[in-house]
């Protein structure tokens, strides 16, 4: 269910009906990875919260019901720059599994919000590789590790963190036949997130690969 290895991974994920959360984006190595973004901690739907105010235009609503939890530890930093990279990197995950729930195969006004045109390509694919096949995603996904990195002048960054998909399933919207990895499989998936800052202050995602087993 790897989150983004966006195209690479996601089809790998709908050809096996594989769990994998994985990601879209380009899956590098890991041909076997599919896409799962960020869940949403707590048991009930709710809205993120960030560590600090973004600046720039006010960030969309994002609802997560309680069926997939996505929790974020220690999504922080000291420099306020880095922090702005991860606050609109966890809500662009957050409106990528939004959009899988709800099942638009469009990725919504959310994701839109937070990708670029480049991006939401992309993640158009990876949803797809879901709503195609009539499933959702339940259970838990924790996003840990984060690491942002800024570059030009702070105009563009990378994020870099890793999933664990141990407690991450799909489901069938119809028949409701739960899926979970493969025996085996490693739960736990790195992503390398490119990111640049837009003309009203959003950083916005441009492409997104995984690695599945490439977390310490």
């Amino acid at each position: 269910m790897a989150r983004r290895a966006l195209t690479t991974t996601a089809a790998a994920f709908a050809a096996t009906a594989a769990l994998l959360l994985t990601a879209c984006g380009g899956g590098g190595d890991d041909k076997s990875s599919d896409d799962i973004k960020g869940a949403d901690s707590g048991s009930s739907p709710s809205a993120s919260s960030s560590a600090s105010t973004p600046s720039g235009p006010e960030r969309p609503g994002i609802t997560i019901p309680s069926s997939f939890r996505l929790t974020f530890a220690n999504w922080t930093s000291s420099d306020p720059d880095e922090q702005a990279v991860l606050n609109d990197g966890k809500e662009q995950l957050r409106a990528g599994y939004a959009a899988i729930i709800e099942n638009k195969p469009d990725g919504g006004d959310a994701l839109a919000f937070y990708d670029t045109e480049a991006g939401l390509s992309q993640d158009r694919e990876w949803i797809k590789s879901y709503t195609g096949k009539n499933v959702t995603v339940i259970g838990e996904l924790p996003v840990f590790d984060p690491q942002a990195t800024l570059f030009a002048k702070k105009t563009k960054a990378q994020l870099r963190y890793c999933t664990d998909e141990s407690k991450a399933q799909t489901k069938n919207r119809k028949t409701g036949e739960v899926v979970g990895n493969p025996a085996g499989t490693d739960p736990q998936v790195a992503y390398v997130v490119t990111m640049q800052k837009s003309e009203q202050g959003v950083w916005q995602t441009v492409s997104t690969n995984s690695k599945r087993g490439g977390c310490s």
